[in-house]
């Protein structure tokens, strides 16, 4: 049975095993799908104490707890992974800004660990524990200031990206323990990070409202998203649509049916070979290719938004293949991922007008463009305006090109928003950015990080380019489909899913397969439950 439709046929409103924690909630989780089977799964369960679980929610067994008298670390578990190809080793994050290297072999001892100084570089550290017999943690890593809000492992699991509060995404090679490269976020901290499936780019998100695609060989921004109105919580690549095509442009005819049946073969087709012929693309001997990277991002702005990633941001100065060409119906209809059917009712109006980030300009109208459709001078420039208050929001979302609109709507039911709505919509930052009820911890960051980067040295730098010196990509579809926050976003093979703070689990068809989804499910209270 496929993935998702495995994951479909479950039945969520009954969990094969539910725990109720008090005192602490559960804040990140990770399977371990190396040594996962029909009748066990190892399941990493992080907690807003600091502690770390380890269960088998099949088994209904509670392993180990790690962390348990907390004299490792007190504060917020941000992330948990198991290490890719290992089955006892993984990795934790905490808001303390350091991350620990944990084997469930090993305890954690009685008393607090002791540590040596194993490498130090520019604004991180790794130090080894000491101790006669060997405890947990392994590793200690300190990096950046503030908190450690996320980390991804490279496909290939060699490289690690971590995104801080400073506003850092930080690459290592992780068994060298060695920094590869960094980025800095255009404001505010970066909260999420994400790998592209053959591990050349990698896409961050956070509180300047975009998402950032940063090239790992070339150590650079190679473009800027702008869409969501609020703080980037997402960002997940679509491993089932991102394609490199060898072949000339398909040609089409007939009706808008016979249209999308073609397509929806084409994009499975494209699918089951994205793998082997990423690669293909820097062979000197191969013809020219059309590139195609698809991700989605969700935010505290309840959107849900897809981008693709095209040839002419990824090598500017090299000529079109002749697909470009039809880039108004590949951009907006190539891949399964790019038709999407909302099964749910549950869509409110969301705010198109917010205050943009301070020192903005113009941009370039001669810079390449996502979805570069015909559109006016005017869809071009994001106004320099004062931001009004200190909430999550960085950058706000402008009206997609009547083009787009067009070109999207005529193959997808998860359409963009209807221009009227923006006249009845209320001001989503107040409702939506935490900004408000953080002022105290961001004095404490402030007192800590006294010698934090100086955000102004920074930009223009190659580290955080002006928004003129950077192609700015345009959503392909950006639609709001939550009442609350989303949290999650999740390709699988026939669908989408997503989860907000209000609770829901959704799931979201893709083209040819609304049979397979019928409801929308909603889970246990997110606060202190793991389902």
């Amino acid at each position: 049975m496929e993935r998702g439709t495995e994951f479909l046929a479950a039945d969520l409103s009954k969990p094969i095993d539910k725990r109720i924690y008090k005192g602490t909630q559960p804040t990140c989780h990770d399977f371990n799908h190396l040594t996962a089977t029909a009748e066990s799964v190892s399941l990493l369960v992080g907690f807003s104490a600091g502690q770390v679980q380890l269960i088998d929610p099949i088994k209904k067994e509670t392993s180990k707890l790690f962390n348990e008298e907390r004299l490792i670390d007190k504060s917020r578990v941000t992330c948990v992974k198991w290490v890719p190809g290992s089955e006892s080793l993984f990795l934790v994050s905490h808001a303390s800004g350091n991350m620990y290297l944990y084997n469930v072999e090993h305890t954690c001892g009685t008393t607090a660990p002791h540590y040596q100084l194993l490498k130090q570089g520019e604004n991180y550290s790794v130090h080894t524990c000491k101790s006669k017999s060997t405890r947990n943690p392994l590793l200690k890593w300190t990096v950046g200031e503030g908190a450690l809000n996320e980390f991804a492992f490279s496909p290939d699991g060699k490289f690690l990206a971590c995104v801080s509060q400073d506003g850092f995404l930080r690459v290592f090679n992780f068994d060298a323990v060695e920094l590869h490269g960094t980025m800095k976020s255009y404001f505010g901290g970066l909260l999420c990070v994400c790998w592209s499936p053959d591990g050349k780019y990698i896409v961050a998100g956070g509180e300047d409202d975009l998402v950032t695609v940063w090239s790992f060989l070339d150590c650079r921004v190679i473009a800027r998203g702008h869409g969501h109105k609020s703080w980037v919580s997402v960002v997940a690549f679509d491993h089932y649509t991102t394609s490199v095509e060898e072949s000339d442009p398909m040609e089409f005819s007939g009706s808008d049916e016979d249209f999308q049946d073609q397509m929806i073969h084409f994009g499975r087709d494209r699918a089951n070979s994205t793998q082997s012929r990423l690669s293909k693309r820097n062979s000197t001997d191969s013809r020219p290719v059309s590139v195609t990277y698809r991700f989605g991002s969700v935010g505290q702005d309840t959107q849900l938004c897809l981008w693709d990633l095209t040839e002419d941001i990824l090598f500017p100065h090299l000529p079109l293949s002749r697909t470009r060409t039809h880039t108004n119906v590949m951009n907006a209809t190539s891949p399964p991922a790019t038709i999407i059917t909302n099964t749910s009712s549950n869509t409110t109006n969301g705010n198109d007008s917010g205050a943009n980030t301070p020192g903005i300009n113009s941009v370039s109208a001669t810079l390449p463009r996502s979805n570069s459709l015909p559109h006016s001078a005017g869809t071009t420039t994001a106004n320099s305006t004062n931001k009004a208050s200190s909430g999550g929001g960085g950058i706000s979302s402008g009206i997609m090109d009547s083009a787009i609109a067009t070109g999207v709507s005529k193959f997808a039911t998860l359409s963009l928003h209807d221009r009227k709505e923006r006249h009845y919509e209320k001001d989503h930052k107040r409702n939506h950015s935490m900004g408000h009820i953080s002022s105290k911890s961001s004095d404490k960051l402030n007192l800590l990080t006294k010698t934090k980067t100086d955000p102004a040295k920074t930009l223009g730098t190659l580290l955080c380019p002006r928004m003129e010196d950077v192609p700015l990509l345009e959503p392909l579809i950006c639609k709001k489909i939550a009442h609350e926050r989303l949290t999650v976003l999740i390709f699988l093979e026939d669908c989408l899913v997503t989860a907000c703070q209000e609770g829901f689990i959704c799931t979201w068809a893709r083209p040819g397969k609304v049979g397979l989804l019928s409801s929308q499910n909603q889970a246990s209270s997110p606060s202190g439950t793991v389902v």
